[in-house]
């Protein structure tokens, strides 16, 4: 059935293009016809002026019409282009459309074709579009069109901001699936219909884009702008934590330092008070008084250290003196002798013993 369909197809299009020749042939100057079917629904004809119209109005006919007899209508709808008619839109009601463009008051062929208004669908763009995201697999599914299903290609094109063109995958109406996603990266999809060619279609006509969407991980994003929004945010964050939690750390280490660190920079001044507890007990801070008292109490002290290591050496065989203090002595009973030497000698009087002193 695939292959007789195709063949139907073929053979429609060899006589459609067969009958658009032989409409044009022996006309010197051929116009430049653009025709479009919209959906099965409206049909749009435009033309480019030529030396057979210039500066000049034209009327449009045509007719869905099989026969002979036909009844052909006006054009109800004109598009203009600096004043002038350059196309007609109109309903589509039939398979076979036949058009005549005439001069003004429509008394002189200007043009004429005959076609099959279905090889030259648009299709409209898919509707109710749904993504399907299962680990690194992302689905597209749409609406089945009401007529033409076969004749209809599905098409997705993505790209994440890291790729510099749009990918391409293309499959039968209404389901396409493609692998190989990254899941932390932002795409952006769009999918449109196409009508199959030449089989279907003598143009290679495609419907509008469907809107552009923005997904991550099956997460839809207003854009992928998002995505650097949301990775900004969350570095700033993380910045915050990590100074906040800096912060508190020096705190701490300022607490449990504080003296030694205080002691460091600024060191206490004792008081005078604890370290002179007789000063100001008893004395009333007066020093003299105070002084006099340690004084006498100093003396004391020593004269009592005295008696207690005269007891203790007492009976003892003598300590011999290091021997700088030995020197010293001795130095000094010369000293003493020569000073008494001198004496003796203004005097007469004998000077001592300086063994006896050593």
């Amino acid at each position: 059935m695939r292959l007789i369909f195709q063949e139907c197809s073929v053979i429609f299009t060899l006589v459609n293009l067969v009958g658009a020749l032989s409409q044009s042939f022996g006309q010197k100057d051929a116009i430049n016809t653009t025709i479009i079917n919209f959906n099965n629904e409206k049909m749009q004809i435009t033309w480019a002026t030529s030396k057979l119209f210039s500066g000049k109005n034209v009327s449009f006919y045509y007719t869905f019409e099989e026969g002979k007899q036909k009844s052909w209508k006006t054009c109800p709808t004109y598009l203009l282009t600096q004043g002038y008619n350059t196309g007609c839109l109109f309903k589509t009601d039939g398979y076979t459309l036949a058009f005549s463009i005439m001069n003004t008051n429509g008394s002189e062929e200007l043009f004429s074709k005959r076609l099959k208004s279905d090889f030259y669908i648009k299709p409209n763009r898919p509707e109710n579009v749904t993504f399907f995201w299962k680990d690194d697999t992302v689905t597209v599914t749409c609406n089945k069109p009401e007529k033409g299903v076969k004749c209809l290609r599905l098409e997705l094109q993505y790209k994440s901001k890291y790729d510099k063109g749009w990918q391409s995958r293309t499959s039968k109406c209404c389901r396409v699936g493609e692998q190989g996603f990254d899941p932390r990266k932002c795409y952006s999809f769009r999918v449109r219909l196409k009508r199959i060619v030449p089989s279907c279609n003598v143009v290679d006509y495609s419907s509008d884009w469907e809107a552009e969407t923005f997904w991550m991980n099956s997460t839809l994003l207003d854009s992928c702008d998002d995505e650097i929004k949301t990775q900004s945010n969350t570095v700033i964050l993380l910045s915050c934590l990590m100074t906040l939690l800096l912060m508190v750390f020096i705190l701490l280490i300022l607490l449990c330092k504080w003296q030694r660190l205080q002691k460091s920079v600024m060191p206490t001044i004792p008081d005078p008070k604890y370290v002179f507890t007789d000063l100001f007990n008893n004395h009333n801070g007066n020093f003299q008084p105070c002084s006099l008292s340690q004084s006498r109490l100093a003396v004391t002290h020593a004269n009592q250290a005295t008696k207690k290591q005269l007891k203790q050496t007492a009976g003892k065989r003598p300590v011999q003196l290091p021997t700088v203090r030995r020197r010293v002595r001795g130095t000094f009973n010369i000293f003493r002798f020569c000073f008494f030497k001198v004496v003796t000698f203004f005097k007469g009087t004998s000077p001592p013993d300086v063994t006896a002193c050593s």
